[in-house]
Protein backbone atom coordinates (compact mmCIF):
# COMPACT_ATOMS: atom_id res chain seq x y z
CA UNK A 1 0.00 0.00 0.00
CA UNK A 2 1.19 3.25 -0.99
CA UNK A 3 1.54 5.84 2.64
CA UNK A 4 -0.44 8.57 0.63
CA UNK A 5 -3.04 6.42 -1.10
CA UNK A 6 -5.96 8.16 -0.68
CA UNK A 7 -4.72 10.64 2.02
CA UNK A 8 -3.87 14.53 1.83
CA UNK A 9 -1.28 15.87 4.52
CA UNK A 10 -0.88 20.14 5.14
CA UNK A 11 2.51 20.30 4.41
CA UNK A 12 4.31 24.05 4.28
CA UNK A 13 6.24 24.65 1.17
CA UNK A 14 9.58 26.37 0.59
CA UNK A 15 7.36 30.12 0.20
CA UNK A 16 6.24 29.24 3.98
CA UNK A 17 2.40 28.88 2.79
CA UNK A 18 0.86 25.73 3.44
CA UNK A 19 0.03 22.96 0.63
CA UNK A 20 -1.84 19.87 0.15
CA UNK A 21 0.55 17.36 -0.75
CA UNK A 22 0.32 13.09 -1.05
CA UNK A 23 3.31 12.45 1.19
CA UNK A 24 3.11 12.92 4.97
CA UNK A 25 5.86 15.09 6.24
CA UNK A 26 8.75 13.85 8.01
CA UNK A 27 9.91 16.73 10.09
CA UNK A 28 7.73 18.72 12.10
CA UNK A 29 7.84 22.32 13.59
CA UNK A 30 6.80 25.56 15.25
CA UNK A 31 4.86 28.06 13.31
CA UNK A 32 5.81 30.64 15.99
CA UNK A 33 9.03 29.80 17.13
CA UNK A 34 9.53 29.11 13.62
CA UNK A 35 11.71 25.93 14.96
CA UNK A 36 11.58 22.71 13.13
CA UNK A 37 12.54 19.58 13.73
CA UNK A 38 12.17 16.22 14.08
CA UNK A 39 9.15 14.04 14.48
CA UNK A 40 10.17 12.16 17.74
CA UNK A 41 11.87 14.96 19.27
CA UNK A 42 12.00 14.84 23.19
CA UNK A 43 11.17 18.43 23.67
CA UNK A 44 8.07 18.47 20.84
CA UNK A 45 6.85 15.54 22.72
CA UNK A 46 6.99 17.29 26.05
CA UNK A 47 5.34 20.93 25.07
CA UNK A 48 2.85 18.77 22.89
CA UNK A 49 1.81 16.58 25.88
CA UNK A 50 2.19 19.91 28.17
CA UNK A 51 -1.08 21.32 25.65
CA UNK A 52 1.68 23.33 23.79
CA UNK A 53 1.92 24.66 20.23
CA UNK A 54 -0.94 22.13 18.95
CA UNK A 55 -2.19 24.88 17.26
CA UNK A 56 1.08 26.09 15.99
CA UNK A 57 2.09 22.80 14.67
CA UNK A 58 3.13 22.38 11.22
CA UNK A 59 4.87 19.58 8.57
CA UNK A 60 7.45 19.62 6.23
CA UNK A 61 8.38 17.11 3.64
CA UNK A 62 12.21 17.65 4.30
CA UNK A 63 14.85 19.73 5.57
CA UNK A 64 15.89 22.12 2.75
CA UNK A 65 12.22 22.94 2.40
CA UNK A 66 12.04 23.86 6.09
CA UNK A 67 15.12 26.12 5.86
CA UNK A 68 13.52 27.64 2.54
CA UNK A 69 10.53 28.52 4.31
CA UNK A 70 13.04 30.45 7.18
CA UNK A 71 12.51 27.98 10.17
CA UNK A 72 15.94 26.89 12.19
CA UNK A 73 16.92 23.33 13.24
CA UNK A 74 15.79 22.27 16.67
CA UNK A 75 18.97 22.28 19.16
CA UNK A 76 17.46 19.62 21.10
CA UNK A 77 17.33 17.36 18.43
CA UNK A 78 18.76 18.28 15.15
CA UNK A 79 21.66 19.19 16.30
CA UNK A 80 22.52 16.33 18.72
CA UNK A 81 21.33 14.34 15.40
CA UNK A 82 23.81 15.71 13.42
CA UNK A 83 26.92 15.42 15.72
CA UNK A 84 26.53 11.87 15.85
CA UNK A 85 26.43 11.78 12.13
CA UNK A 86 30.18 14.12 12.09
CA UNK A 87 31.51 11.92 14.53
CA UNK A 88 31.08 8.37 12.31
CA UNK A 89 32.04 10.43 9.29
CA UNK A 90 35.72 11.86 8.31
CA UNK A 91 35.39 15.56 8.25
CA UNK A 92 37.41 17.62 5.51
CA UNK A 93 39.47 20.89 6.66
CA UNK A 94 37.88 23.25 3.53
CA UNK A 95 40.12 24.12 1.10
CA UNK A 96 43.68 22.46 3.51
CA UNK A 97 43.14 19.32 1.83
CA UNK A 98 43.37 18.19 5.31
CA UNK A 99 41.63 15.32 6.85
CA UNK A 100 40.30 14.86 10.63
CA UNK A 101 38.83 11.30 11.41
CA UNK A 102 36.54 11.87 14.41
CA UNK A 103 35.77 9.04 17.17
CA UNK A 104 33.19 10.75 19.96
CA UNK A 105 34.18 14.04 20.25
CA UNK A 106 38.09 12.86 20.34
CA UNK A 107 40.45 14.00 17.33
CA UNK A 108 42.70 11.31 16.13
CA UNK A 109 44.29 13.44 14.06
CA UNK A 110 45.43 14.89 10.81
CA UNK A 111 46.83 14.24 7.13
CA UNK A 112 47.59 15.67 4.21
CA UNK A 113 44.49 13.70 1.76
CA UNK A 114 46.94 13.28 -1.68
CA UNK A 115 45.22 13.70 -5.10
Amino acid sequence: MIAGAGRTWQLVGSDGRPHGSTHPGMLGGNRRGRIYGRLDCPAALRALARGGYLANRVFFLDEATAIAAGYRPCKVCLLRWRKRSAARHSVTAAGLGLRMPLLGRSRIGLFLIRP
